[in-house]
Order: C-alpha cells, then sequence, then structure tokens
C-alpha cells in the first residue's frame, strides 16, 4: 500500500515539476531577471554592510553568540533531563505554527522547535543590535532574514513536523497527493513566485454570492464602470455620495455579502450611493498613467453623477491608493479654479505623505524600483498576481506559509471565506502608473512637495485642499502605517478630523456595527506627533461607520427627497451590477484586455 501511494506521490510531484517549469520557460524573459537580479545585488551589499560592521564590534558579538550557545544548552537540559511545563523558549503570542501538542508531546520535535525559535530570535536580535547600520539598510536586513528564516521552518517539512508526519502515516500518504494536486494547479495560475490560493476559488461568483447589492452600471470609459445602486428607503439624502476603491483591488471589498457590504449599510442609512469599479489592465492598457486616474476617472464620474441627480456637489470617499486619487482630484479642481464639485473627502488608509510608507518600505530603494520598471515596461503592465504575492509575504507565516502547509501538506480543502476570495482576485497595474507610483510616490514622496506632481497641466497642492476632510485609519495597519496616513492628514487644508480604528488595514475598515466588534479613537485636535495624538484621545466602543455618517450628515440638507432615476438621457443604463469590469480575471489576455 505504502509502496502505491509512494509511487502516485513521485508521479505527481514530476507532473508538477513539470508544470512548473513549463511557466516559468514561457514567462522567464519577461518575468525573471531584472527584479530578481536587483533583490540578489540589494541583499549582497546589505550583507556586505552587515558584515563589515560585525567585524569592527567583536565584543558585542561575542556576547550574542555565548549568550545564544548558553540558552541552547538550557534548551538541551530542559527537553531530555529535566523538562519543565512551559520550555526554555516559547512562540510569540499569535505564531500557530507550533500550536499542535506533539511539538511538545515528542522530544526530538521539542528540540527542534526550541532550537529553531532560538536561532531565529538570536539572528533577528544580532542584525538589531550591530551599530553603524542605516535605518532603512536595517529595516531590509530584517525583513529578508525574517523571510529565509521563517522559510525554513520546521513546521513547513513533513520530515520535522510531528503533526504532519502522524497525518500522512494515518492518510497513508492521501494528504500528500490532495496536496499535490492543488499546487500543480496553483502553479498553473502563478507568475513569477507560487501564489497559493488561499480559498475556495469556486466558492464565490460575483454578482451572485458577493458585489449583490443591487445597481446599474451608468458609465463607462476605457478606465471605470460607474455603478449606482439602487435605493433602499423612501426618502434619500440630496448629496450623492461617490466612493473611489483603489486600482489594485476589486472594488467589492466594500461590497461583499449583505452581513459586511458598507455599501448596502449606506443605503440603508438613506444615502445615494456610486461606486467606481477600475478596469483590470492588460498589455492593451500599457500607455495609461496616474494622471489619467484622476481626468479620466474620477472627474468623468463626478460629472456624470451631476448629470444624473442634478446636484451641483457630492461627497466622495476613497479607500487606500483610491484616497490619494481622490485628494489629487480635490487640489486638481482647486488648481483648475473650478467650481467646488465635491464639498467633502473622506480618506480610508490613505497615504498622502509617503516618507513612512509601511512594510512595503523595503522594496523601497532605486535598484529595486529600476529593476521593477524594467520588467513593467517589457510586459506593459504590472502583473497582479505578483503583488498579491508580494502583499502576501509581509505577513508570511500568517498569509503564505500556513496556507503552503494547510493546503499542500495537510492536502485540506481551502475554505470558503469571502473577504480572502477578494484578496486572491487581484488586477495588473499599468506600466505608467505602477513605475509612477514607486518612484514619484513611494521613492521620492513627491506629492507632499512644492511642485513635485503635476496633472492635466497643473500642479498638485494638497495644501489647496480647504474642503472638510475625515481621515479614518486603522491601529494595525502594515500596507498604510497610522502614524503615516496621519502625517498626511496634516498636509491638507482646512480642518481634518482624523480617526483612528481598531484592527488593521481591511478588518478594521470593513467593520460593521452590527458586529460591534472593533472600536475606534477621536480627538479633534490634531498635533505635530501622532503618538501624542493618540495619548490623549478618547476611546470609542462600536464601529466606526456610526461616527462617519454622522459627520456626513452636515453636507446633506436636513430635508430628504425622492430616489434619483436610475441613470438619465445623457448616461443611460448600459447594464446591472456589478457590470463587466469587475470580472475581468488574471491573467488578463493581452490582446483583448
Amino acid at each position: 500500500m505504502y509502496q502505491n501511494v509512494f509511487s502516485d506521490y513521485l508521479v505527481k510531484l514530476q507532473e508538477a515539476n513539470v508544470h512548473w517549469w513549463k511557466n516559468f520557460e514561457a514567462n522567464k524573459d519577461v518575468l525573471s531577471s531584472p527584479v530578481n537580479k536587483a533583490l540578489r545585488d540589494v541583499n549582497f551589499d546589505d550583507t556586505s554592510k552587515l558584515l563589515e560592521q560585525a567585524a569592527n564590534q567583536p565584543q558585542a558579538m561575542l556576547k550574542l553568540q555565548t549568550q545564544w550557545w548558553e540558552k541552547q544548552l538550557e534548551i538541551w537540559q530542559d527537553v531530555f533531563f529535566n523538562p519543565t511545563q512551559n520550555g526554555i523558549v516559547e512562540a510569540e503570542k499569535g505564531d500557530k505554527r507550533f500550536s499542535d501538542d506533539a511539538w511538545d508531546a515528542d522530544v526530538v520535535s521539542n528540540f527542534i522547535k526550541q532550537s529553531y525559535l532560538l536561532f531565529s530570535k538570536t539572528y533577528l536580535d544580532t542584525i538589531e543590535s550591530i551599530e553603524g547600520l542605516d535605518d532603512k539598510t536595517k529595516e531590509r536586513l530584517m525583513f529578508f532574514s525574517r523571510q529565509t528564516i521563517n522559510a525554513l521552518s520546521p513546521s513547513n517539512f513533513i520530515a520535522t513536523n510531528p503533526e504532519l508526519r502522524k497525518l500522512t502515516i494515518e492518510q497513508n500518504g492521501a494528504n500528500l497527493l490532495a496536496g499535490l494536486e492543488q499546487l500543480k494547479e496553483d502553479v498553473e495560475s502563478s507568475a513569477e513566485i507560487l501564489k497559493i490560493r488561499m480559498t475556495n476559488k469556486k466558492a464565490f461568483r460575483v454578482g451572485e454570492d458577493i458585489a449583490t447589492t443591487a445597481g446599474d452600471v451608468v458609465y463607462r470609459n476605457d478606465l471605470f464602470e460607474l455603478i449606482q445602486y439602487k435605493p433602499l428607503t423612501e426618502k434619500v439624502n440630496a448629496t450623492p455620495l461617490l466612493i473611489v476603491p483603489p486600482y489594485i483591488n476589486k472594488y467589492y471589498i466594500l461590497d461583499l455579502r449583505a452581513k459586511n457590504s458598507m455599501v448596502k449599510w449606506l443605503l440603508e442609512q438613506g444615502h445615494s450611493v456610486f461606486m467606481m469599479s477600475w478596469r483590470n489592465p492588460g498589455y492593451a492598457q500599457r500607455n495609461v498613467e496616474f494622471g489619467d486616474y484622476i481626468t479620466e476617472g474620477v472627474v468623468k464620474a463626478v460629472g456624470a453623477i451631476e448629470d444624473i441627480t442634478g446636484q451641483e456637489q457630492i461627497n466622495a470617499a476613497g479607500y487606500c491608493i483610491g484616497g490619494t486619487v481622490l485628494a489629487c482630484t480635490v487640489a486638481y479642481y482647486a488648481a483648475k479654479r473650478m467650481k467646488k464639485r465635491i464639498q467633502s473627502a473622506t480618506f480610508f488608509t490613505t497615504l498622502l505623505d509617503f516618507a513612512q510608507p509601511g512594510d512595503i518600505g523595503v522594496y523601497i530603494n532605486d535598484p529595486i524600483i529600476s529593476a521593477v520598471e524594467i520588467q513593467n515596461s517589457m510586459r506593459g503592465y504590472m502583473d497582479g498576481r505578483m503583488m498579491n504575492v508580494t502583499f502576501s509575504l509581509l505577513r508570511e507565516n500568517s498569509l503564505y506559509w500556513n496556507y503552503y502547509v494547510e493546503h499542500y501538506l495537510k492536502g485540506n480543502n481551502p475554505v470558503d471565506f469571502d473577504l480572502l476570495y477578494w484578496n486572491s482576485d487581484g488586477t495588473n497595474l499599468s506600466a505608467p502608473t505602477s513605475n509612477f507610483m514607486l518612484r514619484e510616490f513611494y521613492l521620492n514622496n513627491k506629492l507632499v512637495q512644492d511642485k513635485g506632481v503635476k496633472v492635466g497641466g497643473v500642479w498638485i497642492d494638497l495644501s489647496k485642499i480647504t474642503i472638510p476632510t475625515y481621515f479614518i485609519s486603522t491601529k494595525e495597519d502594515h500596507i498604510a502605517l497610522w502614524e503615516g496616513t496621519y502625517n498626511g492628514a496634516l498636509k491638507v487644508g482646512g480642518k481634518p478630523t482624523f480617526i483612528l480604528g481598531e484592527s488593521g488595514h481591511i478588518a478594521g475598515i470593513v467593520n460593521h456595527p452590527d458586529k460591534n466588534k472593533y472600536g475606534y479613537w477621536v480627538n479633534d485636535k490634531l498635533v505635530e506627533d501622532s503618538h501624542d495624538w493618540l495619548s490623549k484621545a478618547a476611546h470609542n466602543k462600536g464601529s466606526w461607520w456610526t461616527h462617519w455618517d454622522q459627520w456626513l450628515a452636515q453636507f446633506n440638507p436636513a430635508e430628504k427627497v425622492a430616489p434619483y432615476s436610475q441613470g438619465s438621457e445623457q448616461n443611460p443604463v448600459i447594464t446591472a451590477a456589478p457590470g463587466d469590469y469587475v470580472k475581468i480575471v488574471l491573467p488578463v489576455d493581452q490582446s483583448e484586455a
């Protein structure tokens, strides 16, 4: 029996290898060398600096090595001679890799686990303790060392994971065969780096299981579709609300299912909601620039809404980079001396000042960005699958390796989870837009500089944004650090309101009031130091949605009006929501995108 299972396993492993190499060979000229070479070169330079500084600090290095050796001996004595209840070295809180009882019950596995954890901590502590390294170099060394250390975790291998060994024996290797089937499918749908599935790809259908709030597409150009949602109240707020989602994700994170849909909740509060659904670009959109998302994006959406509703002003909200686009649009209107078409702007986890970009900052340096620019220009766009893996690796243990173990080694079927489905439903980014964002925003932080960014022939000046603004960020956000978003709020004119929610980039924003899960901090007085602001902020229970709705109320006439018709003569209904653009999935055919 075992011989047959082993034989089947080898066959499937060979099939997976064949699929991997076919996939790599088909794309290697476009996908492989520039960024990989840049990463190798940067890591080599950083490591050289580390070794050079370490050689100049022999006493500090000797102390760390001695401490490691002493601790290692304690682990040996504890495991084999005098075991304690908790062990000498324990995993950090939230680290679920070693949660199975087998790691402690088996002596050898216990020793391997504690030795690994000790080595991991010692290695990272060594980098942290070395003086003479600049902050950026140390940050990169810590990040890429952590990636390597966690990739080599004993939890990722059958031979050193007691839970996997037991499972494989009990199932006669069936778990490995099932895992290889999933691996083969994932290899076929991956780009340069393996994109591990997080959820069942067939569990949800856009427009049927998720993104189901009723509405119509009332405007479309080559860049986006505009969805007008159908009202859920007899009377509605006179001032319409436009939501600008990030163009590096599908819009329906704000309309997953009824129980957590922000769109549905806003409709229930009487808002007239419009949503932009960005096109998933391919080679055909290779010339789309960042400025187009303003002049051909938000500006066109605002014009269509004004035509449909007859209102001369709207409220607008932007999520993540969608908020950045919204801010640039408001500043664009100001520079053009146009009438105030957006009367209030809300920014969800939005960076305007990119000096503190979050964990993505480890990739922000000239050699890597130059390589990405070359790679993007060769392809015509940044592959959304690569972006997906890059963001997953910012939290590698919880967003990458856990799924590797769960699906490929345990052979478990992916769960049906709407949020993970959305997370895996990525989009590309046109080469000019990607290159501009990485270099001018993330690397050079041009958006907060005088005459740093020009759009439509005018300079973008954030201080010219004098309309009321509302910033909501989240305390555990690793994509847009709240300290960075706070600094951006200080750059706009007028009197901004800043709110800090609990949880992270997604869960902290998609926080339906009915769940009563995460609270938020409020402090009306903005000061220069973000942590000083937080120390004096008042914590509130419940969702920030209700606070935002109350804030928006001041920009709506007290008297509500009859719902607006769906579309207009100039902007008639094109098709039912969710539209067509949201259904374009990766990879995008270059000839049809």
